[in-house]
């Protein structure tokens, strides 16, 4: 499989995943400025939408939304415990969060605060909402190791990602301690070291 994914983007949590459930997938950078891969393709070939992350099936089919990607990654290694079976309230309470972290979150959020062409006032609004949003996820983590259920699943993967964001833009994660102490217990799991220290890398060299 080839994972399509830019440096410290929401793909970073389908590349935790795949090194999570120990799955053969090539990374392949992709600069989304250019919307060119990074062997110089035009990525919309790939992915007509433009964006990350893009999964390329063995079959050649694409999957290019987050919560199709992670979940499909989840899927093909069960053992891992990285989604809860079909069928079972668990997986349709991982939906749900998934659904959250992707709409409440990254969207509404961070596309504002991240987007060249957003307003001041857009940008601000956003920003103004991290606290609230710190303080709603602290309460749907309560005193739990993980999002849903007692094992490392695709939302802490994702949740993961995405605190890496609050703390970009300037939230000070240790108002809210649980977030904080959840935080910065996952950024010690091997998968997540891992997958971060290769994008940054790959952000470095960019830089360069």
């Amino acid at each position: 499989m080839d994972l399509y994914a830019s440096p410290m983007a929401c793909s970073l949590a389908s590349h935790i995943t795949a090194l999570e459930a120990g799955l053969p997938v090539t990374i392949h950078y992709v600069n989304t400025a250019t919307k060119k891969t990074d062997d110089g393709a035009d990525y919309r070939k790939i992915a007509p939408n433009g964006y990350v992350p893009a999964l390329k099936l063995p079959s050649g089919q694409i999957l290019n939304e987050g919560a199709s990607v992670l979940q499909y990654l989840a899927d093909q290694k069960p053992s891992a415990k990285l989604a809860p079976a079909w069928g079972t309230i668990e997986r349709y309470q991982l939906i749900d969060t998934l659904n959250y972290l992707a709409t409440e979150v990254h969207k509404r959020l961070f596309n504002p605060i991240f987007a060249p062409t957003a307003s001041e006032e857009a940008k601000a609004a956003a920003k103004a909402e991290l606290g609230p949003t710190l303080e709603y996820m602290t309460k749907r983590l309560g005193n739990r190791d993980y999002l849903v259920g007692d094992s490392f699943t695709v939302a802490d993967a994702y949740l993961v990602t995405l605190l890496n964001w609050f703390r970009y833009v300037g939230a000070d994660l240790k108002q809210w301690p649980s977030i904080d102490a959840y935080y910065a217990r996952h950024l010690a799991r091997p998968s997540v070291k891992q997958a971060m220290a290769e994008e940054m890398a790959e952000r470095q060299k960019r830089a360069a």
